[in-house]
């Protein structure tokens, strides 16, 4: 009987630690930091390679040239931003060479990040202008994505799309890379 009572009292208290083992795990809470990459109050600027295809000052083309912009974030989703684009475009079937352009664009942006893949996925909607060859008023709408790799360094692509009536309808593509403070 004694056997049978130490035998009962060890299985219990195997039970009563192991229940308790348990309920302890269960009543933990994980609390975890989230550290974004996107953030409020975000200055960041710009340098890209961009690229030029489709109608401009009515001539069909393409052409190629590089990219500085500075955006500023309000929030972690709401931003304004300002870039110029500088490079060359050529008509097709012209017999002559490219001509240089100038295009300054201004957007409102709106950025949706995924802060566990260091990604943001953005949009822009703005206006601005372009010169070469003629002065051309332009909207503009777009989509991109960024990568961080850093809280302060990036790597983006992009593209809008300009249009200003029958002599304006090019996409504007840039690729390059972000610098955030």
């Amino acid at each position: 009987m004694k056997k049978t009572l130490s035998l009962l009292a060890i299985v219990l208290a195997t039970a009563a630690t192991t229940a308790t083992s348990f309920a302890g795990q269960a009543s933990k809470a994980v609390v975890t930091n989230e550290d974004c990459r996107f953030r409020a109050n975000e200055w960041k600027i710009d340098a890209s390679v961009v690229g030029a295809g489709g109608v401009y000052n009515g001539n069909n083309g393409m052409g190629l040239g590089g990219n500085l912009g500075l955006d500023y974030y309000f929030t972690r989703y709401l931003g304004i931003g300002v870039d110029n684009s500088v490079g060359g475009y050529k008509p097709n079937g012209s017999g002559s060479g490219a001509q240089g352009t100038d295009s300054l664009q201004a957007d409102l942006l709106l950025r949706y990040p995924i802060c566990s893949w260091n990604l943001a996925f953005y949009g822009m909607l703005g206006g601005g202008a372009n010169w070469g060859g003629g002065t051309q008023g332009d909207g503009n709408v777009g989509a991109g994505a960024e990568y961080r790799f850093t809280r302060n360094i990036g790597l983006f692509a992009d593209c809008r799309w300009l249009y200003g009536g029958s002599s304006l309808s090019m996409a504007l593509p840039r690729v390059g890379l972000s610098f955030a403070f």
